[in-house]
């Protein structure tokens, strides 16, 4: 029983992850194998939204050269869009709203994500990319919306 338990709330977790994001495209920066990776996220929980995020991604020569093995910049670029017919799910509509998605900037201590915030009054859901840091917080963000209106 108590493996049964165990699995349940194993699945519980996965069901409740933030999108998984697809590379969709990567520009050379430049020599030294420096990135910017371009990546779809799919919201999870609104079907007919897609985001897309760049950021920088450092290459090796780059980490061996500064010393920094397990970070990677805080900056990103979002854009979210329309992509098919919009259908609110179950989402959280307090202020604080909910990651949409979260990959890891360094072994432990940063990640970046989007987070969903409903604009009820506006009818518009705003999504925004920012570093989220243990110890010492990023004021770098990027903001889009989409609204959830629909032309006459």
């Amino acid at each position: 029983m108590k493996r049964l338990k165990t699995a349940l709330a194993a699945a519980a977790c996965l069901l409740s992850l933030p999108a998984a994001a697809e590379e969709i495209g990567q520009i050379g920066v430049d020599w030294v194998g420096n990135d910017i990776v371009i990546e779809a996220i799919t919201d999870p929980k609104v079907p007919g939204v897609t985001c897309h995020i760049a950021y920088f991604e450092r290459g090796l020569f780059d980490r061996l050269s500064k010393g920094n093995w397990f970070e990677d910049p805080s900056n990103a670029s979002l854009a979210c869009r329309q992509t098919g017919p919009i259908t609110l799910g179950d989402i959280d509509r307090g202020r604080d709203g909910e990651d949409v998605f979260r990959e890891s900037r360094s072994i432990i201590l940063k990640s970046l994500r989007v987070k969903r915030i409903f604009d009820e009054a506006n009818q518009t859901l705003v999504y925004v990319a920012h570093a989220a840091e243990l110890t010492d917080g990023s004021a770098k963000v990027s903001i889009s919306t989409v609204p959830l209106y629909q032309p006459d």
